[in-house]
């Protein structure tokens, strides 16, 4: 079933212009920026930020009201959401003063026994903000240095840094789409991804560049191995989104929301990366092949 997959891609890659290949995933990537670019427009920040990244306080209550009886006894607070959580109810507030805190807090433990409560302050949510940021960006670059001395040439090393920078661009506007807020766990997440899609994407660059045989030959070789490793991969994660959202109907366990945001932006993070390595890595590879005298002479060489 794989072997038949691969050869129809395979066999796409090779029918196809460049600017054919690479039409899918350059579209994907400028809706994405679009969507980001209108949630900073709308909201001020790319992505809904997270208790941990805005402040404020986070309860859950074990409560079997609805969300519209939940937003009337809290409306006298700053409440930015209800949702579910397995069993229970995630209400978060916006960031407030210490007296209305107390107040918030009185209220919830009088009337929601067994409730557990999280604060964040402003200043250490803002100091967060800053580390998540610093976090990401340091990890993007380091993986880019990386990629340049291993390759030493502008336009494959380009092509992997572009295939992950389309696949974080992705994932994040997925985040926008569906309200994945960014936590600890999204962050962490977004740094798994560049490691995951960087994986696939050297396999690629290196059996098309250093290895003996025809273009397609090596497409298909390096294709069948990287997508047993990503669907390998998507599976666990598939399992582990199942598990930590939906356990709570077959067993006493609670939703572990922060283990399934992780999965859910790991999942579409990675069916990104399909894309982008099998078609736009791939197509600029082929072109970059297909254009450069001495690499172009050597493949002539490898088929006769």
């Amino acid at each position: 079933m794989l072997d038949k997959f691969v050869g129809i891609v395979t066999g796409y890659v090779n029918t196809h212009t460049v600017k054919q290949i690479i039409a899918l995933p350059i579209l994907l990537l400028v809706l994405s920026i679009a969507i980001i670019t209108g949630a900073t427009v709308l909201h001020g920040t790319p992505v809904p930020l997270g208790l941990e990244f805005e402040g404020g306080v986070m309860a859950t209550l074990a409560t079997d009201m609805t969300d519209s009886q939940l937003e009337n006894d809290f409306a006298s607070y700053d409440l930015i959401s209800v949702r579910a959580a397995g069993n229970r109810k995630l209400v978060q507030f916006g960031a407030m003063d210490q007296d209305t805190q107390m107040q918030l807090t009185e209220h919830i433990n009088t009337k929601y026994p067994d409730s557990e409560i999280m604060q964040i302050g402003q200043v250490y949510s803002t100091e967060l903000q800053k580390q998540a940021i610093k976090a990401v960006i340091f990890a993007f670059l380091g993986m880019a240095i990386v990629v340049f001395l291993i390759f030493r040439s502008p336009i494959p090393s380009g092509a992997v840094v572009l295939s992950a920078f389309s696949d974080i661009v992705i994932a994040v506007a997925f985040m926008n789409i569906i309200g994945i807020e960014l936590t600890i766990g999204t962050v962490a997440a977004l740094l798994m991804l560049i490691g995951y899609s960087v994986d696939s994407d050297i396999l690629l660059t290196t059996r098309l560049l250093k290895r003996r045989g025809t273009i397609e030959d090596n497409i298909f070789h390096a294709m069948k191995t990287g997508m047993t490793m990503t669907l390998t991969t998507l599976a666990a994660l598939v399992m582990m989104y199942l598990v930590s959202t939906f356990s709570y109907l077959v067993t006493s366990f609670s939703q572990i929301s922060i283990i399934s945001d992780i999965s859910i932006v790991l999942i579409f993070g990675l069916a990104a990366d399909l894309v982008n390595t099998w078609l736009l890595n791939t197509g600029i590879l082929k072109w970059y092949i297909e254009t450069t005298p001495q690499r172009k002479s050597s493949k002539k060489r490898a088929r006769s």
